[in-house]
C-alpha cells in the first residue's frame, strides 16, 4: 500500500475533498506505524460546531488516540498546539500533541476519554443535576483556578474593546435581523449601543488572566486527573470572570441559582486567596463580583444567541437554535436585575416573548 492510499476498512470515514484525503494518508500512514495504531479502527469521536472533526483510532494494549481534522483556511491548528503546551506546563490535564501537520491541519492527540461532563452532571433524562454534579463541578472550579493562576497568558490575543464589540455585534446581525427579521429603530439602536458600552466597560475593568472562552461541561471530560480540558484553541488574555460565568450559565445545561451562587462563592474565595482579583472591589465584596460575573455572562449570552443563529443560517447547523430560549431566559434574568441593563428587556421581548424570573440580587 502506498503512503497515500487509504485502507479499504476505513471507507466509513467520509471525505469531501480527495486532495485532502490523500494528504491525510500521506501524514497518517507512517505515523500509525510509528505509534502502533490500527488505521482500520478510525471512527468518528465527536461533533463540533466549527469546521473541525475528531476521529478516534485504536492501538496496541487498549490505547487509543484522537485525530483532529481541521481544514485550512477555515481552521488553524497552531493556536491549539500552543495552548496545549501551556496547559501541560501549568500542570493541568489536556491532550498532549503527539504529532502535527500544521500545513494541512492534522493533529494526533492523546485521548482523554469519552465521558463528557455534560452527561455526567445531569440525570439520565437531562432534567436535573446528577449525584455526581457537585464533586465534578468542584473539580472544574479547582482546575479553573489553577488555569487562571498558572496558564501563561503572555502573547495571547487580547480580549479587548474591539473583540468584545465584534462578539456583541453577532446578536443584532444574526439573531435580531437574520433569525427574526427585525430592524431596529434609531432609538432602539442607540439603546443597544449604550448597553454594549456598559458591558464592555465592566469587562475591561476586571483583572486580566488567560481565558479559555468555553469553560463549560461540554468541553470538560471526566478523566484522571479530573477534569480533562478540551476546545481551548481560542484562548485569550481577558476578564477574570469570563470562564466562571461560562461554567455557571452554560450553553447546554442550566442550574438553580442557589447552586450557581454557591459555586461562584467557592471560586471567588479561591480567586481572592490567590490574588487573582487584585485590590479591586471584586476582591472586597462578593456582591460586586457576582455583578461582574452576571454582566460578563450577559455579554457571552448575547454573543451565543448570535452564534447559534449564524450556525443555523450560514453553516447549515440548525440544531443549536433549539437552545435560543435558554439564552433569552439568561439575558432576561440579568437585565431585570440591574437598572442599567433593564432597557435590554424591551429589545429582546419581541423575540423571546415576556419572560419573568426570580433571582438573587446581591447588589
Amino acid at each position: 500500500m502506498s503512503s497515500a492510499a487509504a485502507p479499504a476498512a476505513t471507507s466509513a470515514i467520509p471525505w469531501t475533498d480527495t486532495a485532502r484525503e490523500a494528504a491525510f494518508w500521506r501524514w497518517f500512514t507512517p505515523l500509525a506505524a510509528r505509534e502502533g495504531l490500527d488505521a482500520a479502527t478510525l471512527a468518528p469521536a465527536s461533533a463540533d460546531a466549527s469546521f473541525r472533526r475528531y476521529l478516534r483510532v485504536q492501538g496496541a494494549g487498549g490505547r487509543s488516540c484522537i485525530v483532529m481534522d481541521a481544514p485550512p483556511p477555515q481552521e488553524d491548528v497552531r493556536p491549539f498546539v500552543d495552548i496545549a503546551g501551556r496547559i501541560q506546563r501549568a500542570g493541568l490535564h489536556g491532550p498532549v500533541v503527539l504529532d502535527a501537520d500544521a500545513t494541512h491541519g492534522f493533529l494526533l492527540l492523546t485521548d482523554l476519554g469519552s465521558e463528557l461532563y455534560l452527561r455526567a452532571v445531569q440525570t439520565a433524562d437531562g432534567k436535573g443535576p446528577s449525584e455526581r454534579a457537585e464533586p465534578l463541578m468542584r473539580d472544574a472550579i479547582a482546575a479553573l483556578l489553577q488555569w487562571q493562576q498558572k496558564v501563561d497568558a503572555t502573547g495571547l490575543p487580547e480580549y479587548d474593546d474591539a473583540l468584545l464589540r465584534r462578539e456583541l455585534a453577532l446578536f443584532p446581525d444574526w439573531c435580531v435581523a437574520r433569525e427574526f427579521g427585525i430592524t431596529w429603530t434609531p432609538q432602539q439602536q442607540a439603546t443597544w449601543d449604550t448597553l454594549c458600552d456598559r458591558l464592555v466597560a465592566s469587562a475591561l475593568a476586571q483583572p486580566q488572566v488567560a481565558v479559555h472562552r468555553d469553560w463549560m461541561p461540554r468541553n470538560l471530560m471526566v478523566s484522571t486527573p479530573n477534569p480533562g480540558i478540551l476546545d481551548f484553541q481560542d484562548a485569550v488574555r481577558g476578564p477574570v470572570t469570563y470562564d466562571i460565568a461560562s461554567l455557571l450559565r452554560d450553553a447546554f445545561v442550566s442550574w438553580e441559582e442557589e447552586r450557581e451562587i454557591d459555586w461562584a462563592v467557592r471560586w471567588w474565595q479561591g480567586a481572592r486567596g490567590a490574588g487573582l482579583l487584585g485590590e479591586t472591589a471584586l476582591a472586597e465584596d462578593f456582591g460586586e463580583c457576582w455583578r461582574a460575573i452576571e454582566w460578563m455572562g450577559l455579554q457571552r449570552h448575547l454573543k451565543v444567541l448570535g452564534i447559534f443563529c449564524r450556525l443555523k443560517h450560514r453553516d447549515g447547523k440548525p440544531a443549536y437554535s433549539a437552545d435560543l430560549p435558554r439564552f433569552f431566559a439568561y439575558a432576561t434574568k440579568v437585565a431585570v436585575r440591574y437598572r442599567e441593563l433593564a432597557p435590554l428587556v424591551r429589545l429582546i421581548e419581541p423575540m423571546s416573548g415576556p419572560l419573568t424570573t426570580t433571582g438573587f440580587s446581591l447588589r
